[in-house]
């Protein structure tokens, strides 16, 4: 714990890096410090596909028919 102290800023920087970082007291776990983007990952707060889907633009004001027209003639000889 006195190391991860003196060099809390190299230790921050390993967790960001490297993945989680286990802090010890007299060779005992007692801490992990992680990047916070896996901290919200753990928690499940990140949303979800089908959050992230509902929270898309509305569509009910684009018209999405489709054109009844023939397409161009083409020539493939």
């Amino acid at each position: 714990m006195q190391e991860a102290k003196q060099r809390f800023s190299e230790l921050l920087r390993a967790a960001l890096s490297d993945g989680p970082q286990v802090v010890t007291r007299h060779g005992e776990g007692i801490a992990v410090v992680i990047d916070i983007a896996y901290f919200h990952q753990l928690r499940g707060d990140a949303d979800d596909f089908k959050e992230f889907l509902r929270s898309g633009p509305d569509f009910d004001d684009v018209d999405l028919t489709r054109s009844r027209d023939l397409p161009r003639a083409t020539d493939w000889t």
